[in-house]
């Protein structure tokens, strides 16, 4: 006999776990999340979970507070019994933190899989990674959805007339030339210069884009700096319009007012993280339907790489 399947979402991800349950069929598991005076944190479930095949949905955006309180629901369902215990972390947090690429850093992302792996989970479903290779630091399944399979239908929807694909850095040609490959379209590339992290000293496009529909492809923007400067180049240069479609919206600090004041015509993103402040230039793509349809292929064991198209 198949065991019970239950969703419960954590406090970071209230929205799309409704949704995820919605699209899935089943309501949410009722969860109460105990909060002390000094921010110490205790999750409980109402409802039993005994031999049940749980799914806890949580992206970790604030990292470290909401990545402490998805370990704890892990170990709660462990100590109560579950019959498996599965992760869906749409962001993960310190995925940034990837390699060593200087002198006596730590690596953010293994110390993260680490964690994950430490409290007993079975199985982690994410997407987008900042780097693919970051499921190499797991000894559990790890499910990677593709964000292009609900954000790519948008832009051919928008039919425009002289598409062409552009990463914001180096580091991004890969992701690029795999989104561009859905739609046989060329890509450019803007190489950029840090003087330190979220601050740009100098960009330049590699490519022509004069006349050409410009859209940028990402896994997320944070302040927006790179974003925006590179959409103002590429308008520069001659470009006919210009767009960005990211993943992962983490929006902070100042990244609202850039995108505003930008010449991007719009972001496309999607839901894996809420949105804290309207902004006309914003389109939300909800990931909800990918991940239930994920979600069902575990539990039913079929394909996931068949729902990416």
């Amino acid at each position: 006999m198949e065991p019970h399947v239950k969703l419960f979402a954590g406090s970071a991800s209230q929205e799309l776990g409704r949704k995820i349950a919605a699209s899935f069929g089943k309501p949410l598991g009722e969860l109460t999340l105990q909060r002390f005076a000094d921010s110490e944190l205790g999750p409980s479930f109402d409802e039993s979970v005994r031999g049940c095949e749980v799914f806890l949905i949580q992206s970790t955006f604030p990292p470290s507070e909401h990545l402490m309180e998805l370990m704890l629901m892990v170990d709660a369902c462990k100590r109560a019994s579950a019959h498996k215990v599965n992760i869906v972390m749409p962001y993960m947090g310190y995925a940034r933190q990837d390699r060593k690429d200087k002198p006596r850093v730590s690596i953010g992302a293994k110390v993260v899989a680490n964690i994950i792996q430490s409290v007993g989970t079975d199985r982690l479903m994410t997407c987008d990674l900042h780097a693919g290779q970051i499921q190499g630091f797991f000894d559990i399944p790890v499910d990677h959805l593709d964000g292009a399979t609900v954000t790519a239908p948008y832009i051919k929807s928008l039919n425009l007339a002289n598409l062409i694909f552009a990463s914001p850095d180096v580091g991004g040609v890969v992701r690029t030339r795999a989104f561009a490959k859905k739609f046989g379209a060329e890509i450019v590339v803007c190489d950029k210069m840090r003087l330190r992290a979220n601050e740009i000293a100098s960009m330049q496009v590699i490519g022509d884009v004069k006349g050409m529909d410009v859209v940028f492809v990402d896994d997320m923007v944070d302040t927006a700096g790179t974003i925006c400067k590179a959409a103002d180049l590429v308008m520069e240069r001659g470009a006919n319009s210009v767009r960005a479609v990211i993943t992962h919206p983490l929006l902070s600090g100042p990244a609202h007012a850039r995108i505003r004041a930008s010449q991007l015509t719009e972001l496309i993103t999607t839901d894996t993280i809420p949105q804290r402040e309207e902004n006309d230039k914003i389109r939300v793509i909800s990931m909800a339907p990918l991940f239930a349809a994920a979600i069902r292929n575990v539990v039913t064991h079929e394909s996931i790489s068949s729902l990416f198209g």
